[in-house]
This record gives C-alpha cells, structure tokens and sequence, in this order.
C-alpha cells in the first residue's frame, strides 16, 4: 500500500517540529553553561555595567573600572600575559606581600590556587569587564609581550636545532636574516625605540650577549640583552635592510633604511664598525615627518634671541653654528630657515643627512660615492640663483672657501663647525687655511651650543646639591632654591624628560673683525666678546638652574670645565 501525500507531509512537519525543539534545547543548554549574569547581558536584558556592579554588591567586592586601575605597576614577578589573558584578570599591584588583582571570573577556582605560587597569602580580588582587564594587560605588559614571545619562539627554534653547528657563509646569514622571529625582533626593536623617543639605536656584541641599549635625552640606557647565538641572524637582518654587504665583516659599512612606523616616515642611518667580538650596530633615528622645532622652542634667552633674529635676516654674511656631535646644531638651522622661509625667498640646502623637510626649501643630499660632496653641492648651489645657503657642515678647506666666496657675494650663509664654544670657531677656519681677512670679511656671528637634559616635571622636587658641586659652580647659590627629578615611571627613574638648549652668541663687529685680522687668540677674542655682552655657555646654564629647568649637574656635564 502506498502513502498517501498528505502523510509524507505531516511527517516532514513533525521532523521539522523536533529539530526546532532539538535546537532551542542546545541552545538553553549552551546558556545554562553560562553565569546567569552573562546570560542576561547576551540576551540584552541588562548592561554589563548594570551586571557587574549587581556581582559586585553580591560578592562584596569592590569594582573598578580602566579609569581607575593604576598608571604603572611594579616589577613583581607575575604570571605570564598568556595565561592572564586566558583566565581575565590581571595583577594591578602588591601590597605587604598580597597580590591585587582585576578579575571578570572571581569563582575560578583554578586561577585562585595558580596565584598561590606568585604569593604566600590569598590574592586581594577586584571586579572588572574583560574589556578593561585586556586593556590594562597591553599598558602594563603591553611593551614586552611581543618581545617576549619573539624570544620564546627563537629559544623553542635553538631547542630543534640544538648540537647543530651554525656555518656562517653569506647563504645561510641570508637564510637566518629571513626568518620569521628574527624579522619580527629587529622591527620591534625599531619600533619601541621610535615610540620611545629614542635618537639612536645601539647593538653591541661582547663575549656572552648581545647588548641593546637606546640613547633617550642623551643618554644611554640598556633595554634588552640578545642570546649570542641569533647575533649573526640579527647583524645580517639589519645589514639587509641597509643594502649592505652581509659577506664583509672586517671592515666598517654604512647606510640607510626607509620604514613607515606608526604611520610616520622613519630614516635610519646605519653605521657597522667590527669589534673583538662581532659587529657593532648604531642606528641613527632621522624622524622625516616630526614637527619642525621653531626658534621660539630652543630654549634662547630672550636678548640674545632677538640678536640672533636681527642676524638670520640680514642679506648676506656667514653664520655658523658649533658645538660637538649631538648638541643639536641643525635642529638650530632649521629652526632659523624656517623662520626666513618666505615667498621672496630662494633657500637652497645640502646636507647629510636630510633630517627634517621644510616646504618651500630646496634640499639637496649629499652623495659622496658619485661626487656630490659638501663642495661640489655648494659650487652648483651658487649658479641656482639662491638668497640663503645652508651647508650642513664644514669639513675642510675647499668648502669653506667655497661657503665664504657665498657669503662674499651677497649670499646669507648658515653652516655648523665642530668647535667647543663661539670664538673657537674663528681659529678653527684659520687653522685650515682661510686667509684672515677673507673670515673677518664674511662671518656676521657664531653660535654655540649645548643640549641639557630637563627636570622631569612629574617628579620634580627641592634638591639641595652637594658642597663640591656648589663649589664648581662659580656663581654664588647659598640662597638659591635648585631642583631635581626624583625619578619616576615617566621620565623612566632618570629625573629629566626632554632637552633644552644653552647658547653663547659671538657678534663679529668691528673690533671682533680687527682681532680675526691680528689673528688673535681664542681667549683674547672671548675676552673681547664678554666684555661686549656675551653670555658664555655655562653662565646661560646657571641661569636655567635658577629657572628650575635644569641641574647643575647637568650643566656641568655638558660645557666645558673653566668656560
């Protein structure tokens, strides 16, 4: 006997009944599985919010939201930011031996007795949305949990390749270079120290390590110790990005790496010098796309600023700017040029490197290795019918010859000199050769400068310096009210944050002219100058010292002893 039609119908109806009671079934139990609270923010019958201030009443602890958890936390020792982040909480502090901690889960047990092996007593428990623990995870270990699992996966690479020995041949450095952890290690080394404010990048080999230390305000500071094995692996990598020769160890190599970090366009200049124990790296950080410092912002005194303003636009003569290697002399001329910068203006530059890109100047680079020098730039330069020259330094005699013939010929011309204070500057030119009357013709004034570190404002405090540093100071301070950073997570326990200039400005008149033509002394011509008015480098130091912004030792640190 056949089924009838309808009766097929009324089956499939029915199978379609059990699986739509089957499914709702699943889908209680799956929520039953759940914590009520969860359930019902699921369904959108509360907030989360509403839900666990209700948790929080219930269990009689207290909540917290992300505003309120701590800035920082110490450098306990913690569990791992894995497991943290598999269980939701995370520790925001320790107190006489007890651990706080954040949790979305306070009736995990498991995570209860794991904690027990950080610390002897029971944990003090907090509530908090997983949203806020999460974020609290990346500020509080955010900074090296991709380092750290980097360096995770490179020592579970060295367990395989245990008892192999590593050939270094140009293959395999290349093969190494490649290498999925290795390429991720050597970018967040760029990239925390570029958020970091770091200026240069140092990796040294020594006999068991690999040192890695970031120079921030001037000073440097050690941030991460490598394994020795991956130090081949890493110089390679950082030699690759350079488009420089891996095969050559023996000699010194330099170049240059374009990246994109944090949506800012980023330079590296790259110089390799070989050490007893392997290569060592410096990685200058050239921020092209950073805000261009103005004049304003140096740190000049008010009366020798607008001095310095009068002189940056008069319509031709030299100006140079010394000081030794770091002391910020080009941030100095760009600050200048961009304060002429103006329509009715041609400014042409050549420089090396291009560190900062003003619009409506024309920048040149230097490229020794096809013959584009600081004087064969500055030769051509000349017939581009320019108002203002920039020459990035000078190095030797024919560009300054070069740059003073500029200024000579109705050119303004900025460079920068590698001299101690102002009035070395002039005997400096004489020593290479320039004859006197063509250095007393052209130069219209000298700048000196230094760069010292500034007081951290969050940790600043009244500090009263030891007798032999006030000793030093030449200046009477009985009186006066000094300050200095505590140190703190902020200015990383250093006591500054930031740098500020002191400057000496040397005005070539006409006395300071007959000097250079007598070819008078260093110290005869910074007599001169001083008594015309002119502040020496430590004196506008002490004055910053008086304002609170710096500290003697800084100002000692970084000028010359008897200036």
């Amino acid at each position: 006997m056949q089924p009838s039609p309808m009766s097929d119908e009324v089956t499939g109806l029915e199978k379609a009944g059990l699986l739509g009671k089957t499914l709702l079934n699943l889908n209680l139990i799956t929520l039953l599985k759940t914590r009520l609270g969860d359930t019902l923010v699921t369904l959108g019958f509360i907030s989360e919010d509403d839900m666990l201030r209700a948790l929080s009443s219930q269990l009689n602890l207290k909540y917290l939201k992300f505003s309120e958890f701590p800035k920082t936390i110490s450098s306990e020792s913690y569990p791992t930011v894995k497991f943290m982040k598999q269980y939701k909480f995370v520790p925001i502090g320790m107190d006489n031996g007890v651990m706080k901690i954040a949790t979305s889960d306070p009736m995990n047990e498991y995570v209860m007795d794991a904690l027990k092996l950080f610390s002897s007593k029971p944990p003090e428990i907090y509530l908090s949305s997983e949203k806020d623990i999460m974020e609290a995870i990346e500020q509080f270990f955010g900074g090296n949990v991709q380092m750290t699992n980097i360096m995770e996966g490179m020592r579970e690479e060295e367990a395989e390749t245990e008892g192999i020995e590593l050939q270094e041949d140009v293959h395999h450095l290349r093969d190494m270079a490649f290498e999925a952890p290795i390429v991720k290690l050597v970018n967040m080394l760029i990239t925390r120290a570029v958020e970091g404010r770091t200026s240069d990048i140092h990796i040294e080999p020594f006999e068991n390590n690999v040192k890695v230390r970031y120079r921030i305000d001037g000073a440097l500071t050690e941030v991460e110790s490598l394994p020795k094995r991956i130090q081949p692996a890493v110089i390679s990598r950082i030699k690759i990005m350079s488009r420089l020769n891996i095969a050559e160890r023996r000699l010194p190599q330099d170049g240059r790496i374009k990246l994109r970090v944090s949506g800012r366009d980023i330079d590296l200049r790259v110089s390799t010098v070989p050490t007893i124990y392997g290569e060592s790296i410096v990685m200058r950080i050239l921020d092209r796309g950073s805000a261009l410092i103005v004049l304003d912002h140096l740190g000049f005194p008010a009366a020798p600023r607008e001095t310095y303003e009068k002189l940056i636009t008069t319509p031709y003569g030299m100006l140079l700017v010394t000081g030794p290697t770091g002391s910020g002399k080009t941030t100095t001329l760009y600050a200048s040029l961009n304060k002429i910068n103006s329509d009715d203006k041609k400014i042409i530059t050549v420089e090396d490197p291009i560190e900062y890109q003003i619009d409506g100047i024309n920048q040149i680079q230097v490229k020794p290795q096809i013959g584009l020098s600081f004087a064969s730039g500055l030769r051509h330069i000349v017939r581009q019918d320019p108002d203002v020259i920039m020459v990035g330094e000078i190095r030797d005699i024919e560009t300054a010859e070069i740059a003073i013939h500029s200024a000579l010929t109705g050119h303004l011309v900025f460079s920068t000199l590698h001299t101690n204070d102002a009035p070395g500057a002039v005997t400096r030119l004489l020593d290479m050769g320039i004859e006197g009357f063509l250095v007393s013709s052209s130069l219209i004034g000298v700048l000196a400068q230094r760069l010292v570190r500034v007081i951290c404002s969050s940790c600043k405090e009244p500090y009263t310096p030891q007798q032999e540093v006030i000793d030093k100071t030449e200046f009477n301070i009985s009186n006066l009210s000094t300050f200095h950073g505590a140190g703190c997570d902020e200015c990383r326990n250093t006591g500054y944050r930031g740098r500020t200039g002191i400057f000496e400005l040397m005005i070539v008149d006409a006395e300071m002219r007959r000097l250079v033509l007598e070819k008078a002394s260093a110290d005869v011509i910074r007599q001169k100058a001083v008594q015309k008015g002119m502040q020496v480098l430590r004196e506008n130091g002490w004055e910053k010292v008086k304002q609170g912004i710096t500290t003697i030792e800084e100002v000692l640190r970084v000028s010359q002893e008897g200036i």
